[in-house]
């Protein structure tokens, strides 16, 4: 597959936040924030989909180009989902408008899986550098593992603040990637419980 230069990822991964950045600016209804908070959290959840893609996708299309492209550039997807996810964040304390409302939200299930969600993405973008990864070793996959609990809150978050009767877009997004899990997850067990394997 053909290089492709991280900073035309990176304009290709801001391409959205430049249109909402655009529409924020230019607009002079008050409703734009609210408008904003769904696209921001989408945006977020589709990044952060694709990144974890990259190690499934490997395994079914073995030494195919695009997976292997992906491996090596999943961390600028995964930033991505955090710069996306922190957006997200700032518009809704923007358009909450005081510490009151936002406290009196957060026992709600669709607000505080979205709260653990991002504290959870915080660490993983931290430490997304090279020199994070040399530092931390071994600790930095084991780091890293945590995106699972992020991605499962981030579907229970989508999914609940459409009352789970509107749950369907998020369904969309994550249903293959769980899928693609599952076979990954059956093929690791499958493969450790074959005698040509077992040690």
């Amino acid at each position: 597959m053909a290089r492709f230069h991280p900073y035309w990822l990176w304009l290709v991964l801001a391409i959205p936040a430049i249109g909402f950045t655009g529409a924020l600016i230019n607009s002079s209804d008050p409703k734009i924030i609210g408008e904003l908070l769904h696209p921001t959290g989408e945006f977020s959840a589709r990044f952060l989909i694709i990144a974890m893609l990259a190690s499934p996708l490997a395994l079914v299309f073995k030494g195919r180009a695009f997976p292997r492209w992906l491996q090596k550039n999943r961390r600028y997807f995964g930033v991505a989902a955090f710069g996306y996810a922190l957006f997200h964040t700032i518009l809704y304390l923007i358009d909450k408008g005081a510490i009151g409302p936002i406290l009196s939200d957060a026992p709600n299930f669709a607000i505080w899986t979205g709260w653990v969600a991002f504290l959870i993405f915080v660490p993983l973008a931290v430490t997304s550098t090279d020199s994070f990864v040399r530092k931390l070793g071994r600790r930095w996959k084991t780091l890293q593992r945590t995106t699972y609990m992020a991605a499962v809150l981030t579907l229970l978050h989508w999914a609940a603040l459409h009352e789970w009767g509107g749950a369907g877009p998020a369904l969309v997004h994550f249903g293959p990637l769980a899928a693609l899990e599952a076979y990954r997850l059956w093929y690791w067990t499958l493969r450790a419980r074959s005698p040509k394997h077992a040690r």
